[in-house]
């Protein structure tokens, strides 16, 4: 693991950049305190960069939960005026 000096990341950022992607890890310094780290993507991870896995449809059917007929109906008047902020 290698590090940098935050000042130094935006001139070599190509640099670090290739060596991420080679599989280093570098940790950016300021004013002789960690502040963040560069690594690869890891496999899995779902907050890492790379394709998503698939979402796998009706994963909850037949676990009892349901959307009411009328999920998508008007809201009544006097709710729709409080979304607007309008007295009641």
């Amino acid at each position: 693991m290698d590090s940098v000096n935050l000042a130094d990341v935006a001139s070599n950022l190509t640099r670090l950049i290739e060596r991420v992607e080679a599989g280093e890890e570098i940790i950016i310094y300021r004013a002789g305190q960690p502040v963040a780290r560069l690594m690869p993507p890891v496999a899995g991870d779902p907050t890492s960069v790379g394709p998503k896995p698939k979402r796998q449809l009706g994963i909850l059917a037949g676990q009892g939960y349901w959307i009411g007929d009328d999920f998508d109906d008007p809201l009544p008047e006097e709710i729709e005026r409080a979304f607007r902020g309008e007295g009641t």
